[in-house]
């Protein structure tokens, strides 16, 4: 995204008295000159908004003659949001004003009256698949931080995607269930046993876990189990749409296979950075 600020730094917001065309613009902007930080404005005239990048003349002094402007986006084109919730260096909540607004370039002041603005004529959407309770998931919470890192630079739309424990729950025939760990949220009308707890199972029982889950249960009572699987690697729709997983079987870093990352049950979240990064060269 070259052609877009990498930071609000470089971004300077103007109130102007002239209408914002395009030659209106580049007229009242010939032989001015600019601070030597800034490499685009925004540009204001009453409810209008427009986006320009500037070119000026190599050298070293604090203002430089600009030698070049170009249009980025005018006035039907352009959204402009006060919104100081809107942390302007998350490409990521950029991207998703741009998509609520019709692909739109969206200008944003906001969290600490910083301004900046995006236009992107590619969003790139992330499903993010991962089991719940407890709510929200973990690796919900370790997108949204690797988003908000300033590590990940492209415009990301994250769409959470669930799956539930307690839907799985409810398809259990036998008069106990096993589930592979104690997590806040978890509940049954029928016999509960936790397997990492090793307890001694006294009814019939479905366990609800994974390939490792089940193997567990072979191990420690050497007999095959009736289960439901709720593996975010077995059960990530194969549609194409990049998707991102927590798998016990990854120890650590990312696997990326086609179109899905996976990383480990424990991930931190730089290990969610390099699968979004793998994800989206």
């Amino acid at each position: 995204m070259s052609n877009l600020p990498d930071h609000c730094k470089d971004v300077s917001m103007r109130h102007v008295e002239f209408k914002l065309t395009r030659e209106n613009i580049l007229s009242n902007f010939r032989d001015k000159i600019a601070y030597t930080r800034t490499d685009f404005m925004v540009l204001r005239n009453g409810e209008d908004t427009a986006t320009v990048r500037i070119h000026k003349k190599n050298g070293k002094d604090l203002f430089r003659p600009i030698i070049d402007l170009e249009i980025i986006s005018l006035p039907e084109d352009t959204v402009y949001i006060h919104d100081e919730e809107v942390d302007v260096l998350n490409v990521s909540q950029l991207a998703r004003l741009v998509r609520q607004h019709g692909g739109k370039t969206v200008v944003v002041w906001g969290m600490f009256s910083h301004v900046s603005f995006l236009k992107a004529d590619t969003l790139l959407d992330l499903r993010v698949l991962d089991v719940v309770p407890p709510s929200p998931s973990k690796l919900t919470v370790l997108v949204e931080r690797a988003l908000s890192s300033g590590l990940i630079e492209k415009p990301i739309i994250p769409h959470y995607v669930d799956i539930d424990i307690m839907e799985q729950e409810k398809l259990v025939k036998t008069p106990g269930v096993i589930f592979p760990c104690r997590a806040s949220g978890l509940s049954s009308d029928k016999k509960i046993y936790y397997l990492d707890e090793t307890p001694e199972i006294g009814v019939e029982s479905t366990l609800i876990g994974c390939d490792l889950s089940r193997r567990i249960f072979q191990h420690i009572y050497r007999r095959p189990v009736e289960s439901l699987d709720i593996c975010p690697q077995n059960l990530a729709p194969k549609d194409g749409m990049p998707t991102i997983v927590k798998c016990c079987k990854v120890k650590e870093g990312c696997t990326i296979e086609g179109n899905l990352a996976s990383v480990p049950w424990g991930a931190t979240m730089m290990d969610v950075v390099k699968a979004l990064q793998a994800l989206f060269p």
